[in-house]
Formats: structure tokens, sequence, C-alpha cells
């Protein structure tokens, strides 16, 4: 076939003039690069789960990788980052406390703090209790508001760190679908608990220098008080040791969660044998005390029990023997 100048045929391709290679040459040579890309990229993201304890090389299959369990290899990560997010807010705290106790002066309205809103009060009560270095004091009632018992566990792990517990509970906990359960784990991580009917209100004191108490009204959002080192501290801690005195141990027993009684009559005990002595019924002892006629109707039958006898005259003659009353001349 004749070759025109003006025509395409016997011509030489575009891509071999002036020394240009076969365009497909190029793309082995993108796709080849591209490939050495994506297994650099590979084999780093590979050594980076290997530093994780996420992945290594096999043994039986040089060049293979397999796969860490994820139940170990996860639950190392998340132990890790656990423990690293606790020293954190632990270091946050201690710095807070730090700077109040640096400052020349504290004025007044640095003593008293208000916290408003469900999850701010809820993240400064489990603040308290990580800030805590000796003991937390607590009060608490059978209806909790921000943060239950299971979601509270910001005190197991300051009780894990040395923290001691005192912890008062209302006798409602017992009804709350997991009170006997959060009873029992708290008593078995050494927390001293107590009993009463009711108690006057929630409260939190962490090592005698910080408190939160409730400061909630009907229809209103949850909002605390955040109370530092002050006389109003003093006398919240004067309420926690009041009730904490006349409160009834608890105690985990093989057949669970129960009533330590003590040994003798109590503060309360000894009021209540007084009055009836003088003659005032279960309901004007109650009204007189300001306690349920449930509970004035409990300690008689404890004292009862505590004396062995079976009639209220037995109990006022054993009281009078016992020197728990005085006797009028």
């Amino acid at each position: 076939m004749a070759v025109s100048r003006q025509g395409t045929v016997g011509r030489s391709p575009p891509w071999n003039r002036r020394g240009r290679s076969p365009p497909w040459t190029d793309w082995e040579s993108d796709a080849g690069s591209d490939r050495a890309g994506r297994e650099a990229e590979t084999e780093r993201a590979l050594r980076l789960l290997e530093r994780q304890g996420l992945a290594a090389q096999s043994s039986a299959r040089p060049g293979r990788w397999v796969a860490a369990p994820p139940g170990v290899a996860l639950g190392a990560l998340l132990t890790q980052q656990r423990h690293e997010l606790e020293k954190a807010e632990l270091a946050a705290a201690l710095l807070a406390e730090e700077y109040r106790a640096g400052a020349a002066e504290a004025a007044v309205h640095d003593l008293v703090e208000v916290v408003t809103g469900a999850d701010a009060v809820a993240r400064r009560f489990l603040q308290i209790q990580l800030g805590a270095a000796q003991e937390v004091c607590a009060l608490v009632t059978g209806d909790p508001v921000v943060v239950s018992g299971t979601e509270n566990d910001a005190e197991e792990r300051a009780a894990d760190r040395g923290v001691r517990y005192r912890v008062v509970v209302e006798r409602s906990v017992f009804d709350l679908p997991q009170g006997i359960t959060e009873l029992s784990a708290a008593l078995g991580r050494d927390e001293q608990v107590r009993v009463v009917d009711q108690v006057p209100t929630k409260l939190v004191i962490a090592d005698g220098t910080l408190a939160l108490v409730p400061l909630t009204a009907p229809a209103t959002e949850p909002a605390a008080l955040v109370v530092h080192a002050s006389g109003l501290l003093e006398l919240l801690s004067g309420l926690f040791e009041s009730v904490w005195r006349d409160a009834l141990p608890l105690r985990l027993g093989e057949s669970g969660v129960t009533e330590e009684e003590p040994d003798g009559p109590d503060a309360t005990d000894l009021e209540v044998l007084s009055l009836l002595l003088a003659g005032l019924t279960d309901a004007s002892v109650a009204k007189q005390l300001d306690l349920g006629l449930r509970t004035v109707q409990r300690r008689v039958k404890r004292l009862m029990e505590l004396t062995g006898v079976t009639t209220r005259l037995q109990l006022g003659w054993h009281a009078y023997e016992r020197g728990w009353v005085a006797r009028n001349r």
C-alpha cells in the first residue's frame, strides 16, 4: 500500500515520535507506584496495630498477619485508657483544690457554688468522689434523681484507691430494684453502711473540705450547692455525724444484707424510754422527737428484745436497773 504525505497509513504513531513511550507503559508505571504506596501504607498500619497489641505476624506463615483476640487486646486498651482518664480527672480535681488553698483570702462567693442542670450536677457528684483522698461521707435517699447507684462508678474507683466510705441510706433503698445489689457491693468493698428510716437530705462530703447538697424545688430542673470549707460545711458535717450516730449498721452475711443491732440503747432510744416512762403514748413520743410512729415502735421492740422481756412494764423496770433512765425521787 502506498503511503501519502496527507494520509495516516504508514505514519509512525504519535507516541513513537521524538522517543515518546507508549501510553500503556505510563499506566503500568502509575499502577505500580500506587500499589507500592498502598503496600507501604498497609505496612505502617499493621506496625501500628502491632504496637497496640491488636495484631501480630504469623509464626506459621511468614509474611502474613493475624488479629489478636479482641477480648484480650481491646480489654487491655480500655483498661489503660480508663486508668489514664481517671488520673487526668484526679489531677484536675487536685489542681482546683490547690488553687483554692493557695488563695490568700477566699471571697465569700467562692465558698458556695450553684450548679444547675442534671448533667452538671452529675459531673460534680462524680468529681467530688474522684477528688477525695481520705474519706467520703454520704446521706442517700430512696429516690435518686440525677445519678443512681449503678451509675455511680466513681464510688467503686475511689474505694479501690483506698478512700474510706461512710454511708447512711434510707430504709426505702431496700425497695429499689437494684437496692440490695448495690448495698451488697458497697459492703463487699468494706464500706461502712448504716440505715435509718429517713435521712434529712441528700448529702456528699469529701475529706471534710467539700460538700454537695441538693437545691431543688418542685417542678424545677435539678440543682445543687457545692460548699467549700466554711461554717456551712461544718454544719453539714455535724448533720451527717448526727444521722450516722443514730443509724443502725448494716452487715453482709450468708443470708445477705442485714441490720446489725447495737449492744445497748443509743441516745434516741433513751429519749424514747424516758418519754414513755413519763406516760406519753407512742404517737406523742413520735411527735415530740420528730420520729415516725413505726420508728418509735420498732425501737421499743428492739429494746424489749435486748432486755429479754415481753411487756413494757418489765422494760421500764430493766431500764431503771441498768441505769438507762434515772429514778424519780
